[in-house]
């Protein structure tokens, strides 16, 4: 059943597990408690579509805007959350990513991989991203040709794989599951604005719910899970403050610390020797038609000989700003980044341009490189504007065997990142957040031996070079910022609360019925994009919920 917080004539509701936020963590965790006895109350700040009075909660303070995207970007306050703009990425995290590395501070967490790989292969399902395979000989066809035809080295893995789902809506794709649910409720254009915690602040006796017209209601609930972001989640745990002063878990002021997101951008030249046949730099198809696509990544056992954070990268093109790439097709999206939505249009903006000039530059791509250009156009419209299953991103016809390396690493948790409040309010009265993300230069270097190493196997093997400015690595790492809309670690894992926000369970420390299903529990932030492990961990809390109320 879905109503709406604004039409109900009730002013206390109650269920046996509240949860806050309907997104990649939220939606899953409720449909594991469908057709069960146990009641379930979904609340959404938004509706079925985009609103801007409501996206307009999300507005916060940038300490440096250079550095980080504006508050209300990346998040979406609405049915189904950020996977109603995500790009469909999928991977698990790896082993080494739950290891405590003596190298990298703050690293470890409370689990292993093995406690959460029973819930992967769930995940994949819910998200639409086939089997649970992550290697090309698992998941691809016995005839499919390698990345690089001839490359062997026991140090530079290259068969590891990234799965895409749809990208998969998760409000629009399971909505008809609630609607006739008997069980689970969900009520939208319902902020939470307060965490009313018990006297003694050992439990939460109730939420307060506000509507932008005007309505108060009161939550009442067995066991409450904040499924929202690393950014919304810090506001409300720091801001719900009348029982336990700092905010609640908050004892040790950790909430809002250690925000990592990821570190990321286009580095280097990377030519290949022979003919284009020898490298398969696109997406292969899954027997089952999922798009997939492998990318470079030092062996563990290398990274801990470096002493490196865990890194992938991937065969890219060349800048599109710069028209001397002679591709129509690039300088075409170039002059389109003005008609795409934000949140890959600031992925356009790779580089500096010389204005009308380099403009003019570009329309010359266009006009002289006709055919390539339509058959992209074509492609384009029906692999990814018309498809259902669509076509993840640009890839372009390997004509040269030139290419640049998209990397994306891991940032080192740095308990200086953080997410705090401002002495500004938003319309319902709740302290905006200010963002205060940081990165070192141990961040960059640590990303800067991997390529080294990575430019030494190619090297070695004989099938190209790899090369890259050292003068200007820092900048064309750190040319995006704080990389998407990864908001990892703010509320992080452990076995100690003197150490940690949640304990294993991701329940709050000292907050007996209060848990927390978001990238913010992540002690470590991978490689990896975070989606497909924010829905494993839901679907782990889930059992343990189901477990604790027998």
């Amino acid at each position: 059943m879905i109503n709406d917080a604004n039409t109900l004539s009730e002013s206390i509701l109650s269920a046996d597990i509240v949860i806050v936020g309907s997104g990649a963590a939220g939606i899953p965790l409720a449909l594991e408690f469908e057709h069960s006895a146990t009641s379930v109350l979904v609340i959404e700040a938004g509706s079925f579509k985009a609103e801007k009075e409501t996206q307009a909660l999300y507005k916060g303070l940038v300490r440096d805007t250079k550095l980080h995207n504006p508050a209300d970007t990346f998040r979406i306050r609405m049915w189904g959350g950020s996977t109603t703009l995500w790009g469909g990425r999928c991977m698990p995290f790896d082993d080494i990513d739950f290891a405590q590395r003596d190298y990298l501070p703050y690293s470890g967490w409370p689990i292993g991989i093995n406690q959460l790989l029973p819930y992967y292969p769930k995940a994949n399902a819910y998200l639409e991203a086939g089997e649970y395979r992550y290697r090309d000989h698992e998941a691809l066809a016995s005839n499919t040709p390698p990345l690089f035809a001839g490359f062997k080295s026991e140090t530079l893995l290259t068969d590891g794989l990234e799965r895409f789902s749809c990208p998969t809506d998760l409000g629009k794709r399971y909505v008809h599951r609630f609607a006739k649910s008997e069980n689970i409720h969900v009520l939208q254009h319902a902020n939470l604005t307060h965490i009313e915690l018990s006297p003694n602040g050992e439990s939460v006796e109730y939420l307060v719910i506000k509507t932008l017209k005007g309505k108060t209601l009161t939550i009442k609930g067995k066991r409450f899970v904040l499924a929202m972001g690393g950014i919304e989640i810090a506001r409300l745990l720091l801001a719900s403050n009348n029982i336990q002063p700092k905010g609640i878990g908050n004892q040790h002021d950790l909430v809002g610390r250690y925000y990592m997101c990821h570190i990321a951008g286009n580095v280097g030249n990377l030519t290949i020797n022979g003919d284009t046949k020898q490298v398969r730099h696109g997406y292969e198809i899954s027997p089952e038609g999922i798009y997939c696509r492998r990318r470079l990544q030092l062996s563990p056992e290398t990274q801990a000989q470096l002493k490196v954070t865990n890194m992938v990268a991937r065969l890219h093109f060349p800048k599109i700003t710069d028209p001397r790439h002679r591709s129509g097709i690039l300088s075409g999206l170039f002059i389109a980044k003005n008609f795409i939505s934000y949140e890959y249009a600031t992925r356009l903006k790779d580089g500096s341009s010389r204005g009308l000039i380099d403009y003019l530059k570009h329309f010359r791509n266009i006009l002289l490189d006709p055919i390539d250009t339509l058959a992209f156009l074509w492609h384009w419209l029906n692999k990814r504007t018309l498809a259902e299953r669509k076509f993840p991103s640009v890839i372009l016809r390997n004509k040269t065997n030139l290419f640049s390396l998209e990397v994306h690493a891991e940032q080192i948790p740095n308990p200086n990142s953080r997410i705090l409040l401002s002495d500004e309010k938003d319309s319902l009265g709740v302290p905006k957040v200010l963002i205060d993300w940081q990165y070192t230069t141990n961040d960059i270097e640590m990303v800067r031996s991997s390529p080294h190493k990575m430019a030494d196997d190619i090297k070695t093997s004989g099938i190209g070079e790899f090369t890259f400015d050292e003068t200007t690595f820092e900048t064309e790492l750190m040319r995006f910022g704080a990389y998407g809309g990864h908001h990892i670690g703010t509320t992080r894992m452990s076995e100690h609360p003197t150490t940690g926000v949640v304990d294993t369970n991701c329940k709050v420390f000292g907050v007996n019925n209060l848990y927390i299903a978001s990238s913010a529990v992540f002690p470590t932030s991978s490689q990896a994009n975070p989606t497909l492990t924010i829905t494993a961990m839901a679907l782990r809390l889930a059992k343990h919920l189901k477990e604790a109320s027998v």
